[in-house]
């Protein structure tokens, strides 16, 4: 269901994201007291007084910077061109400055409703500072504190106001509330969740793009320019599918800033909470050791794996050999895992990935009929009986990995155990989705 969009916009720093957080009332947004932090269009759910509406965060626009800034100003423009309600905001304890003249000069032109938002004003004492904003020419400003919440209902009447008339399906759709723990951006449990993950600057945020069909991630050759992480779903030949960019990730002990440190922390959590990952290595770089421990890492987390070895094309044949040579060696433990070749930048070979996906999805949530797996490991033993003890008989107790309790007679030793693991992934064709085996001895 499409949701009326409400974008917050603005120049640097003037507290876009903490506002976003306010609305939807959750840290759903890095924050943090610098310029620069929000780089891509971030979007999140928000509600109030029962309508539901997608509150888009963006980074700040500037007139002049680096080519990474005009992509992000560029990424801002798009977002108040595409919304319904546009929220420009302002900090007005510094005053109009050029960039915010600058801002509100291209949105005098758009068409739909504006509110004007004069931020961090955190008492009545400094009610008189937000009336500076009047120089701009976009009508009365809204004081508010997006930080201590100050007034923000107020404007959340008013933005629910603005808002396009509700649509027959949006009014037929109750509200899906998660607990806490969800993380920003939570939908519906049946969407499968792919994460995008990998070292800096290996090409992830131009696959998110390629995949999603838009430009939705800031694309640039500096590493580390993905902050947070974002998602989209996506109706695919496959199905529908919400694929998540993450931050690139390095070694903790070469993290040395809040932010970077907190976009570690929702990477690994977007990890944590799919279903399956996509690992991207740059191929002109081989298999480096944090690609092994990033791969560790997602392999731990218990969902299935594509490895994406991207910028292949620009490999020669004994490269490609190389590189080969260092993912079965380097990469072993993932050795079911599919590896495809290819370049999320022109393309080519990026078609393999939906498929793949598909396959891993549906195996991950799997369930296969009791009969079936006693008779896998009476045959099992039969070809091979442990040298102590046998298995009773076994069960498939969940999903999401593929989980089976196997009751023995006596303790089985842990070789046996992974040569049954092995015959059961065989077998039911569960291909690269990690299984989990539960011995449980019934003479204990």
């Amino acid at each position: 269901m499409t949701l009326p969009v409400v974008a917050i916009v603005g120049r640097p720093n003037v507290g876009k994201s903490t506002l976003l957080n306010r609305i939807v009332g959750r840290r759903a947004a890095i924050v943090e007291e610098k310029p620069g932090v929000t780089r891509d269009r971030k979007e999140v759910e928000g509600e109030w007084s029962g309508r539901r509406f997608t509150v888009v965060d963006t980074g700040g626009w500037q007139a002049k910077g680096s080519a990474l800034d005009d992509k992000v100003s560029r990424q801002s423009e798009r977002a108040w061109q595409d919304a319904d309600v546009v929220l420009f905001v302002a900090d007005a304890s510094v005053g109009v400055t050029a960039d915010d003249r600058d801002v509100a000069a291209k949105l005098r032109g758009r068409e739909g409703p504006l509110l004007l938002v004069a931020n961090k004003v955190d008492g009545e004492s400094r009610e008189g500072e937000a009336w500076e904003l009047l120089k701009l020419g976009l009508g009365d400003p809204w004081p508010v504190s997006a930080l201590h919440g100050r007034r923000t209902g107020d404007l959340l009447d008013e933005i629910v106001r603005l808002l396009p008339a509700p649509t027959a399906e949006e009014l037929e759709v109750e509200p899906v509330y998660g607990d806490d723990d969800l993380t920003p951006d939570a939908t519906l449990p049946d969407v499968p969740a792919v994460a995008i993950v990998g070292r800096p600057n290996v090409g992830k945020s131009t696959l998110f793009n390629r995949l999603i069909g838009d430009e939705r991630a800031v694309v640039h050759d500096l590493p580390g320019t993905t902050r947070d992480t974002i998602d989209t779903e996506v109706e695919t030949a496959e199905g529908r599918l919400r694929f998540i960019d993450t931050a690139g990730m390095r070694r903790k002990s070469k993290i040395d800033e809040g932010t970077e440190y907190y976009s570690l922390v929702r990477a690994l959590q977007a990890i944590d909470d799919a279903d399956i990952a996509v690992l991207v290595i740059d191929a002109t770089e081989g298999v480096t050791h944090q690609d092994q421990r990033l791969a560790e890492r997602v392999d731990a987390a218990g969902c299935p794996i594509v490895v994406l070895l991207n910028k292949w094309e620009l490999l020669d044949a004994e490269a490609r050999q190389d590189m080969l040579f260092q993912v079965r060696d380097r990469l072993h433990f993932l050795a079911q895992s599919p590896v495809l070749k290819g370049s999320a930048l022109s393309g080519k070979g990026i078609h393999r990935i939906l498929p793949a996906l598909a396959e891993a999805v549906e195996s991950y949530h799997r369930r296969v009929p009791t009969g079936a797996l006693n008779k896998v490991l009476q045959a099992a033993q039969a070809a091979q009986p442990p040298p102590q003890g046998r298995v009773l008989y076994g069960t498939q107790g969940a999903t999401d990995p593929p989980t089976f309790t196997l009751f023995t007679n006596r303790d089985l030793p842990a070789s046996y155990v992974r040569y049954l693991e092995r015959r059961i992934r065989e077998h039911f064709g569960f291909g690269n989705t990690p299984l989990k085996i539960r011995v449980r001895n019934r003479s204990s």
